[in-house]
């Protein structure tokens, strides 16, 4: 019982830190909102008792906000404003 809400709990924070990431008009802030949306889906997946998905999802979180990151660097780079 206590393990189904604890997921409830987290989808509905996934949920809205999706939605956050997706309307926000702050491209720093949408992909931290994407880095913790991935860290929920860990903590999900620990939760439901797959550790495989949740190393894996966490590995793509990892590597995909760390490409965000630098990609976002460089698009200021280049834009003089």
């Amino acid at each position: 019982m206590e393990s189904a809400l604890m997921i409830t709990v987290l989808l509905i924070v996934m949920i809205i830190t999706g939605l956050l990431a997706v309307l926000l008009k702050e491209i720093l802030a949408s992909v931290i909102l994407f880095s913790a949306f991935s860290f929920f889906a860990v903590l999900i997946y620990l939760v439901m008792g797959s550790p495989d998905v949740a190393f894996t999802e966490a590995i793509i979180g990892i590597v995909a906000t760390t490409f965000f990151m630098v990609t976002l660097t460089q698009i200021r780079k280049e834009d003089p404003d």
